[in-house]
C-alpha cells in the first residue's frame, strides 16, 4: 500500500483507502460528541463519500471526493491543501469565490514576507477588485493567486525593475504576452517576487531588495534566480508562481526548495513582447509549481508560436495534462550520471538521491545504465559565460543610453559590472564562436537522446547553501573589481568571471547544459536531507519532449519516493490528519 503523502492526489480532503476508514470512524464519533455537547461544533460535515480505484498496479487512481462547501471556512489549513488546478475547480463550481483565495493568500503574504523576503511589491487593493470582476468562463486556473517574477514578466502598471536599484522607478507599459496568456488563464495576479540583479546569480540577494530565506530553514536561500517565486510557493502564500530559467533559475530553487521545475523546450513558451533573443536562447520562461498536473496544465495553456519570437518550436498536439497520466507502451532507457560536468565536488546526498531513482526505475521495468555524455562541461561553461559578457554590455550600453551617462560601480552590483568590463573586449568573432559551440553541445545531446529516452543528473550537487554564503563581502568585491581593471588581457578577464562564478557553480554544475541545447529538464523533489533540506533530481529529455518529463514526474509523484512538502514547517499541520472532518461555520 503506498503511504499518504502530501500531493493533489491526496489533499486532506481526499485521503486514500485506509485513510477514509479513519475518516469513517471520526465522524461517528464526532457525531456522538455533537450529540453531547453543541458547543464543540457549529456543525459537522455529514457528506463525506470518498471513494477510489486503483490500477492494476496498485498506484492511486483518480479519486471520486468531497468539494469544499458553500459555507465552509477557506482557512490557510484549506488553501494549503489545494494545488492551482483544484482551486480553479472549486472557484468554476462556486464552492469558493476568488476574493476567499486571494485574502488567504494575503494573510500568509503578510505574516511569512517580513521573515522571508520573498515579495518585493503586491497589489492587494488591485487584485481584490480584479478578483471581484472575473467571470466563471471555464478558463483553467480561474480566481487563482499568482506572482510573477521581477524580470520580463512585465504587468501593465506595476514596477519591474529586475533586482537592479537603477530601475527601480521603472513601470511596464504593457503586459508581455506571456502576461496575458496568464491573464487569459484566469489568474489573479497579486505582484512580483524576488531576484538578483538581471537574474545573474543562483541565489537570490539583491543589493537593493535584500536576500530571499527559504522556508525550510531562513538560514538557507531558496536559490535563484526564481527564488522569490520558490519561497512563495514553499511558504504557502501561492500554489505556483512565475519563474524563468536561463541556467538552472527555475530547476535550481526547485531543488532547494521541494518544488517542481520544469524548463520547457526552446520555444515553446515565448515572453514578447520587445525581449529579444532572451540570452541567445538560452533562457526561457514558465513557472515553478508544487504539482505535477499543475505544471502539466500550465504548460497546455503557455505553449504557443508566437510570429515575432526568435525561437519557435512545433505545438505538442495534445494535452501535457491528459498524456501525463499515460503509461509508457514500452520500457524506458535511461542514463543517468552523478559526476559534475565541471569537474567540481558532488556531495553525498546528491549521489544518494540519484540512486533511489534509478532503483525505483528498475523495479518500474526500465533499462537504467550509468553512462556520461559527451559534451566538454568546462569548455561549454567558458562559452556561456562570454554570451553573458556580451549580454550584460549590451544591457549597460542601453541603460547608459536611457540614463544619459556612464554607469558606474556603484550603479552595477559587482557580478554585473564585471562582466560588462569583460564584455567590452568580446569580439563578435568569439561571440559568434561560443553560440557555435552551444550547437555543436546540442547535436552531441541529440544523438545521446538516440540511444537513451531519457537522462538522470542530481539537480544540484549540494543542498541549498546558507544565505550569504556565495555573495562576495565589500573587500572581496573591490579586490575582484581591481583585478579587473588592471587587466586589459581578454582571456584572463574571462578567467576571472569563471573563477568568480565557481563558488555558485560547484553548488548548481548540472542544469546549465539544458539551457544552452534547447532541450527540456525538469527538477523533482524526491529527497530530504539529514538536516531537513531538500534537494531535487533532474530529468532530461530530447527537444520537444516534456510530455515524457511530465509522464515520468508523475508517475515518481505516485511513488514513495517523493517528497514534495514533508518536512517543510509552513506544510505541518497540512501533514496531519487534522481535518479528515470538516467543519462547516455557520448554521
Amino acid at each position: 500500500m503506498v503511504s499518504p503523502r502530501l500531493n493533489y492526489k491526496v489533499p486532506s480532503f481526499y485521503y486514500r483507502n485506509y485513510i477514509t476508514i479513519l475518516n469513517f470512524i471520526s465522524i461517528i464519533f464526532l457525531n456522538f460528541i455533537k450529540c453531547i455537547s453543541k458547543s464543540l461544533y457549529e456543525l459537522i460535515d455529514e457528506h463525506t463519500d470518498i471513494s477510489t480505484n486503483c490500477d492494476s498496479n496498485g498506484r492511486n487512481g483518480k479519486l471520486v471526493l468531497p468539494h469544499i462547501t458553500r459555507g465552509e471556512l477557506m482557512d490557510l489549513h484549506n488553501y494549503l491543501e489545494l494545488d492551482a488546478t483544484e482551486m480553479a475547480t472549486l472557484v468554476q463550481a462556486r464552492e469558493i469565490k476568488p476574493q476567499e483565495l486571494l485574502e488567504v493568500s494575503f494573510q500568509q503574504l503578510e505574516k511569512v514576507n517580513p521573515t522571508l523576503n520573498a515579495v518585493i511589491q503586491s497589489r492587494k487593493e488591485k487584485a481584490m477588485m480584479e478578483a471581484e470582476q472575473l467571470q466563471l468562463n471555464g478558463s483553467p486556473f480561474i480566481g487563482v493567486p499568482l506572482l510573477l517574477k521581477n524580470i520580463s514578466q512585465s504587468l501593465k502598471g506595476e514596477p519591474l525593475t529586475s533586482g537592479s536599484k537603477l530601475l527601480k522607478k521603472s513601470i511596464a507599459n504593457q503586459n508581455s504576452n506571456l502576461v496575458e496568456k496568464l491573464h487569459q488563464a484566469g489568474f489573479t495576479f497579486m505582484g512580483h517576487t524576488n531576484t538578483p540583479e538581471f537574474g545573474l546569480k543562483n541565489i537570490t540577494e539583491p543589493t537593493e531588495y535584500g536576500p530571499t530565506r527559504n522556508p525550510w530553514n531562513p538560514q538557507h536561500s531558496p536559490g535563484g534566480s526564481s527564488g522569490g517565486s520558490a519561497a512563495a510557493i514553499a511558504a504557502g502564500i501561492v500554489p505556483l508562481a512565475g519563474a524563468s530559467d536561463g541556467g538552472g533559475s527555475i530547476r535550481i530553487p526547485a531543488s532547494f526548495t521541494g518544488l517542481v521545475g520544469l524548463k520547457p523546450t526552446r520555444g515553446r513558451t515565448p515572453v514578447g513582447p520587445g525581449v529579444g533573443r532572451q540570452w541567445q536562447g538560452a533562457s526561457i520562461d514558465f513557472a515553478l509549481t508544487r504539482t505535477v498536473r499543475d505544471s502539466a496544465a500550465l504548460l497546455d495553456v503557455l505553449q504557443v508560436i508566437q510570429p515575432e519570437a526568435a525561437f519557435q518550436t512545433p505545438l505538442f498536439p495534445g494535452s501535457y495534462k491528459k498524456e501525463m497520466e499515460r503509461v509508457f507502451q514500452k520500457p524506458l532507457t535511461i542514463a543517468y550520471t552523478v559526476n559534475s560536468p565541471v569537474g567540481t565536488p558532488v556531495s553525498k546526498d546528491a549521489k544518494l538521491a540519484v540512486e533511489k531513482i534509478v532503483k525505483w526505475l528498475e523495479k518500474e521495468g526500465h533499462h537504467v545504465v550509468e553512462q556520461e555524455n559527451d559534451v566538454d562541461g568546462v569548455q561549454l561553461m567558458k562559452d556561456y559565460y562570454v554570451m553573458n559578457s556580451g549580454e550584460i554590455s549590451s544591457v549597460v550600453k542601453n541603460l547608459e543610453q536611457a540614463f544619459g551617462r556612464e554607469l558606474t560601480t556603484d550603479d552595477l552590483e559587482m557580478e554585473s559590472w564585471l562582466l560588462n568590463e569583460a564584455g567590452k573586449n568580446v569580439s563578435a568573432a568569439e561571440y559568434a564562436g561560443s553560440i557555435a559551440s552551444w550547437d555543436k553541445a546540442s547535436a552531441q545531446m541529440a544523438a545521446f537522446h538516440k540511444d537513451y529516452d531519457l537522462y538522470i543528473t542530481p539537480a544540484s550537487a549540494y543542498p541549498a547553501p546558507r544565505v550569504g554564503e556565495l555573495t562576495y563581502d565589500l573587500e572581496e568585491q573591490e579586490i575582484l573589481r581591481q583585478k579587473m581593471k588592471e587587466t586589459g588581457d581578454k582571456e584572463k578577464q574571462q578567467a576571472i568571471i569563471y573563477d568568480m562564478f565557481l563558488p555558485s557553480l560547484t553548488y548548481t554544475p548540472f542544469t546549465q547544459l539544458a539551457n544552452l541545447t534547447g532541450q527540456p529538464a525538469i527538477s523533482l523533489p524526491l529527497y530530504v536531507t539529514e538536516d531537513g533540506l531538500p534537494l531535487g533530481v533532474q530529468i532530461m529529455a530530447g527537444k520537444g519532449q516534456e510530455n515524457r518529463l511530465l509522464q515520468v514526474a508523475y508517475q515518481l509523484e505516485q511513488s514513495d519516493l517523493w517528497i514534495g512538502m514533508q518536512g517543510n514547517p509552513y506544510f505541518e499541520h497540512a501533514n496531519t490528519m487534522s481535518h479528515i472532518v470538516r467543519v462547516q461555520k455557520g448554521g
